[in-house]
């Protein structure tokens, strides 16, 4: 029996989400192939899926119960179908509001209505502790100034279970894309925004919370792990441009340098955590390089048909260019073995 704790986590981007959800088909396809079952879905081989933003959306869709407690309601391809056939409506801004807003500079840029129809449609008034397998999903409360871990495996407690709607609008909550989450749900009251401020990769989290929580406390030498980006943009900035930058000029750059520095940042730490254990190959992190002249495809809300169309080729390129690794890792994701206790 495979004793091995599975781990995939997903970075937040918005609707560049749509390339590891396409890289997920390829992924779900294979462990359809390599089992004989039509029906196999992918939340059955992992013990743990964490995600960031919108990697945390397609991380509550991809545990989100169907028929029955134990089966999956959403197969990788239909994740990827909604973002297709949705993203418009979630990245929906009338005209006022674009002047209103001044493209997000003064308010909000889109409102939530799309997004959080989109939600209830799909998860309805299911709760955290109701996702068929342990995960972590992560936003950061304002009013407390602290990270928030939303984990099915502790939401047996009353106190720690929310309705997954609120999960997932509170990891989407992008500042200046997205208003804060605001609530109470019968506790203080909270206001919550994407994790992506402090961990758009979300791997190291999940490593933590494994070790922490899931059955042996597992480590690198019996973990593994597929981490999945949304796309690393090779933008740089002249130090004749950014000497005198004040900061207005700083603030999207700013955000942008922190993000992708905080994730490449677990992404090496990650590597040599598997390296000194001399299991490399139990770490695998997929991440597609956009050209830093590729404004249209950086975007995190171009929801035109043809980017879109775009961003699922690059997961399909994605999926090609390491179809060996993904070949070995469907192995190492085999058989199914729980790693939670009951």
């Amino acid at each position: 029996m495979n004793k091995q704790t599975r781990i995939l986590t997903i970075d937040g981007g918005g609707i560049r989400g749509l390339i590891p959800a396409r890289i997920l088909v390829s992924l779900e396809r294979k462990l359809q192939q390599r089992t004989g079952r039509a029906d196999a879905r992918l939340a059955e081989f992992f013990d743990l899926i964490a995600g960031t933003s919108t990697g945390g959306l397609i991380t509550c869709l991809l545990l989100a119960p169907g028929e029955n407690e134990w089966t999956p309601a959403f197969t990788a391809q239909e994740i990827v179908d909604l973002y297709l056939n949705h993203g418009a409506e979630i990245f929906a801004a009338p005209l006022l509001k674009r002047i209103r807003s001044m493209n997000g500079l003064w308010d909000e840029r889109y409102e939530s209505r799309g997004l959080e129809q989109l939600i209830e449609d799909r998860v309805g008034d299911l709760w955290l502790s109701q996702l068929i397998k342990p995960c972590l999903i992560t936003a950061y409360d304002v009013t407390r100034r602290k990270a928030k871990f939303f984990t099915q495996h502790d939401a047996r407690n009353d106190d720690k279970d929310y309705p997954v709607k609120v999960v997932a609008r509170a990891t989407s909550a992008a500042p200046t894309y997205f208003e804060a989450m605001p609530g109470e749900n019968g506790r203080a009251p909270y206001a919550y925004v994407d994790g992506g401020l402090f961990a758009n990769n979300p791997t190291m989290c999940a490593y933590v919370e494994a070790y922490r929580k899931l059955a042996g406390k597992p480590t690198a030498e019996n973990m593994v792990i597929l981490s999945l980006g949304t796309g690393q943009i090779a933008k740089s900035y002249a130090y004749q441009s950014v000497k005198n930058w004040g900061v207005v000029a700083w603030l999207k750059p700013l955000i942008d340098i922190m993000m992708a520095g905080a994730s490449e940042t677990v992404d090496y730490q990650m590597r040599q955590l598997f390296a000194a254990h001399g299991r490399s190959s139990s770490y695998l992190r997929l991440q597609a390089n956009i050209a830093k002249e590729d404004t249209d495809l950086a975007e995190l809300d171009n929801v035109t048909p043809a980017n879109m169309n775009r961003l699922l080729a690059l997961g399909v390129q994605l999926a090609d260019e390491h179809e060996a690794e993904l070949d070995a890792l469907v192995e190492m994701l085999l058989p199914v073995e729980a790693s939670i206790p009951a």
